[in-house]
This record gives C-alpha cells, sequence and structure tokens, in this order.
C-alpha cells in the first residue's frame, strides 16, 4: 500500500525513543493474549482486496471468491463501483456503506478488517471508524501518525475495533521496524500488530526475528514475499519464490499460538490480474500447513 503520512518527522520521534526501548521489549508485549491455541489449520486465510487494486470493489469480490476464499480485508481508497459511482470507498455515505455490506454478503464473504487511510485530523479517521463499524469487521489495519496515536487508541476503545499497524519499509514509515510498534503499542491498549512479511527483508530485517519480538500482539499477518533483503525499490513475488522463508515463519507463528488473520497481498499488479497468482499462494500456503501439523 502506499505511504499515508511523512515520515522525517515522525522517523524522528521514533528514534528518539528506540535506544532504550528496543532492548528491553519483552516489558511492552503482553504474552498472555494468546492463551487458547488454534492449530494451524483453523487459521483464517483471506486476502486484501488491495491485490486487485486495478479493479472496482464488486470485481475484487469476485476475484476473491474465484480464489476460494472466504476472508477479504477491504481498503478504503478503493473505488466502490459503478452503482455506486466509482466513489472512494471512504467518501461513501451510511447507505452506500450498506451496499458494499451486501454485496460482500451476496457473494458469501466475511469482511474481518479494513485498511484505514485515517489522515492527519481525528474527524478524518473517526469518519473511517464509522465505515469499518457499518461493515462489521473485528480489527481495521493503520498506520497510524505519531501525533494521533492516544486519539486514535481513544477510537478503537470507543468501536470496540482492534487497531493492527501494518508496517512499510525504512524511509517511508515509522513502523518499518518491529521496536516501532512496541513504543506505539506501549499504553495504548488497542494497538496490536499486522506484520507485512515481504516489507520487512526491504529494510534488512528477517521477517521471523520480528515476528519473535512482536509475539503476544500479532492479530493479522500480510503474506507477502520479496526476491531479496535491502532493496526497497523491488516490488513484491509470488509467496514462495523469494527470500521469506515461510517453513520458519508457520513454526514460529505456530509456536506462538497465533490465531488470527492470515491475507495474502500482493503490491504488483500482474496482467490480466492477480487472480493466477492468489491461487498459486493459497496452494502454497495450504502445502506448507499441511507439512506444519
Amino acid at each position: 500500500m502506499k505511504k499515508l503520512f511523512t515520515y522525517g518527522f515522525f522517523s524522528l520521534c521514533i528514534s528518539l525513543a528506540l535506544g532504550c526501548l528496543a532492548k528491553l521489549p519483552d516489558k511492552y508485549v503482553n504474552k498472555k493474549l494468546n492463551i487458547v491455541k488454534k492449530a494451524p489449520k483453523d487459521w483464517k486465510l483471506g486476502v486484501a482486496l488491495y491485490t486487485f487494486n486495478g479493479f472496482s470493489f464488486p470485481d475484487q469480490l469476485a476475484k476473491a471468491d474465484s480464489a476460494g476464499l472466504h476472508f477479504i480485508e477491504g481498503y478504503t481508497f478503493g473505488k466502490a463501483g459503478a452503482a455506486l459511482k466509482d466513489s472512494a470507498v471512504m467518501n461513501l455515505s451510511k447507505s452506500g456503506v450498506r451496499q458494499l455490506k451486501q454485496m460482500i454478503q451476496v457473494k458469501g464473504l466475511k469482511m474481518e478488517s479494513i485498511y484505514l487511510v485515517g489522515g492527519k485530523t481525528i474527524d478524518r479517521w473517526k469518519k473511517e471508524f464509522d465505515i469499518a463499524k457499518e461493515l462489521g469487521v473485528n480489527y481495521v489495519t493503520a498506520e497510524p501518525p505519531v501525533h494521533l496515536w492516544d486519539g486514535v487508541d481513544s477510537l478503537a476503545g470507543i468501536y470496540k475495533i482492534k487497531v493492527a499497524i501494518h508496517n512499510h519499509w525504512k524511509g517511508t514509515s515509522v513502523y518499518w521496524t518491529p521496536d516501532s510498534l512496541l513504543i506505539a503499542m506501549k499504553n495504548h491498549p488497542n494497538f496490536y500488530a499486522c506484520p507485512d512479511l515481504g516489507h520487512y527483508p526491504k529494510s534488512g530485517i528477517n521477517p521471523v526475528d520480528a515476528l519473535k519480538k512482536l509475539q503476544g500482539r500479532i492479530i493479522a499477518i500480510h503474506l507477502k514475499d520479496i526476491a531479496e533483503y535491502n532493496n526497497p525499490k523491488l516490488k513484491d513475488v509470488p509467496i514462495g519464490t523469494g527470500v521469506v522463508n515461510f517453513t520458519e515463519v508457520f513454526e514460529e507463528l505456530k509456536r506462538q499460538g497465533f490465531q488470527g488473520n492470515i491475507n495474502i497481498e500482493r503490491d504488483t499488479q500482474e496482467k490480466p490480474s492477480n487472480l493466477p497468482s492468489v491461487i498459486r499462494s493459497v496452494q502454497y500456503y495450504r502445502e506448507q500447513i499441511r507439512q506444519l501439523n
């Protein structure tokens, strides 16, 4: 997904805190979160609709359904479809959001989460939390700016919707390192983590090491792969064809008792669509999980 807020000022704020916190990450991690362990076969595999971002919302749903998936993650800057004048989801009226919800139900899909753009003011975040609430999601994926941490956490508490913080790579996001997420989660009980496995290598971080640091606060995963480490210019590749060691990833999630959502996400837009890639990713994932069990 695209960079959503100014990096420079916020990265300075984070860097000032990293020195003292990075050495003691466990202090800020609730390792009792995953009390009831789910077997890997029960993890919720889905797809982030951003994977099909060249298409409108109805077409995205059709492709998710064609991939044999039940769970989906929406995003508020996507087009809602011709019936809603191709308006961005974030600009829809309550009636428009209800039409989206009906489209999802007709397809027999379940939107567990939605990526929020938010903005520089808490009012913008409130508007998108209203959309998330109307859609009935369990959590939102987001990258809240540092100066709004308290306000966004408060909104999450009011709406009873968890915030799963998503990471981009160094130079574009304060959340490029898991240490930043630990800082954000301190004193913000509604903040959790949604590690993007394909973004961490761009910053030279092994995704498995990141998962270990975030133990107990991971409620979702973006399943993504990348061709090499330390190259932020690269776009993702189909999972299982890059440098991410998914065997170790799934073993680590199993060890932690992970019980959240795993969403396949592609940034690269293959032609005519990413549907064949997603289908192969589903097959790869299921093969890995069978071996894990």
